[in-house]
């Protein structure tokens, strides 16, 4: 496999030229595993980068490989590493590791407070987040933030969803929770 490089950042206005891509990719991408990523707009990745609550990796000749955007819930004592997704011409290069990575610094410097979570069906993004110091929680242990919920109305397990109350669906839902002793041993290493 080639060696390329990325260029990782805080997506900021400049990038909105990408966000039709992105958001076509999400969509295709969850219609292809047959679970998963929230469904968002373009307009609504637009306003992740205009409030530098996104990241974005570029080729060094500026296509879009990547982007993630994170999102604060239950007045900012959650926040979600949300729509993790790489181009599929830059899968297996690592570079959702290293989306993960990024976008996790930006969700402490933005909340340092919050506890930060993610729900996925993915083992690959599972292994990310446990190497970051997420733990695998119950969905009581998250959010009760009703906004938060109905952007699951989207995913096709959504019945699944609802039939069980909220309480479990096929995602694995995972915590990192700051003020954890794991966390803070995770992030002193």
């Amino acid at each position: 496999m080639e060696e390329l490089t990325f260029l990782i950042r805080v997506a900021d206005s400049s990038h909105k030229v990408y966000a039709n891509q992105i958001a076509a990719e999400m969509e295709d991408s969850a219609k292809a595993r047959g679970t998963g990523i929230a469904k968002r707009s373009p307009a609504y990745l637009e306003a992740k980068m205009d409030e530098g609550k996104a990241v974005i990796a570029l080729t060094n000749d500026g296509k879009w490989a990547g982007f993630c955007y994170i999102e604060a819930w239950g007045h900012g004592k959650f926040v979600a590493n949300s729509g993790l997704i790489v181009a599929p011409q830059y899968r297996q290069y690592g570079l959702a590791r290293k989306i993960k990575q990024e976008v996790f610094k930006l969700s402490q410097v933005k909340f340092p407070e919050s506890k930060i979570f993610g729900l996925t069906t993915g083992a690959a993004v599972m292994k990310i987040n446990s190497e970051l110091g997420y733990v695998p929680v119950s969905y009581s242990s998250l959010t009760d933030d009703e906004e938060f919920w109905k952007g699951c109305q989207s995913c096709v397990n959504f019945e699944i969803l609802m039939s069980k109350k909220r309480q479990n669906c096929l995602c694995t839902a995972m915590l990192y929770d700051p003020n954890s002793k794991k966390a803070n041993q995770q992030t002193s290493n």
